[in-house]
């Protein structure tokens, strides 16, 4: 099974891919552990990585590539990103989008970072934005097109663990026969 959960920063995705993962044992990969451990290897925080990648588009498709092949390659997992649900396309046997107004994703960064909210919230708008012109560019994504997602979850309605409870019960009731329109992106721009 290859469960895709993708979101906004600081919309739930990591403690809630985590969370679906063990509820099915699974394995979560996170494309954001992978982004930051890329910048940390650099001596960038995530944010000045981010800028780096919009000038640098080998950061961006180095990382999607990679994510795309373990869609391709692997079973038994949560992919975790941003772009995931794009990236795995029908290899997904559900795709998950979480979201949350700015103002509470970025109180949840600012106390996983131990910084200001309004700072983070400001950083959050900025990384969005950066994001929305870079998918748009590179691979004709609108990133802000739920349609290919089989569930969106407005992850400031509940806490974590009534999020977990509605992916659950959605995986266990799923059923793919029938499923259309999940072609995954082509990284090189194309579908």
């Amino acid at each position: 099974m290859l469960l895709t959960v993708s979101g906004p920063p600081g919309s739930g995705k990591s403690t809630t891919a985590q969370l679906l993962a063990e509820a099915f044992d699974l394995e979560h990969v996170s494309g954001g552990d992978i982004f930051r451990q890329l910048a940390d290897e650099r001596g960038y925080t995530p944010l000045e990585f981010n800028k780096l990648a919009e000038e640098n588009e080998g950061i961006d498709r180095d990382l999607d590539r990679r994510l795309q092949e373990i869609a391709r390659e692997r079973d038994g997992l949560v992919l975790e990103s941003r772009l995931s649900g794009w990236l795995a396309g029908d290899h997904a046997d559900f795709r998950f989008w979480l979201d949350a107004p700015v103002s509470v994703r970025g109180q949840r960064i600012a106390e996983r970072e131990n910084k200001d909210p309004k700072r983070a919230a400001e950083e959050t708008r900025a990384r969005e934005a950066s994001e929305v012109k870079r998918y748009e560019e590179y691979y004709g994504i609108d990133i802000r097109d739920l349609t290919i997602y089989d569930l969106s979850v407005n992850t400031a309605r509940w806490e974590p663990d009534a999020v977990l409870d509605m992916l659950v019960t959605a995986v266990s009731e799923y059923d793919p026969v029938g499923d259309e329109g999940k072609t995954p992106v082509e990284l090189d721009g194309e579908f």
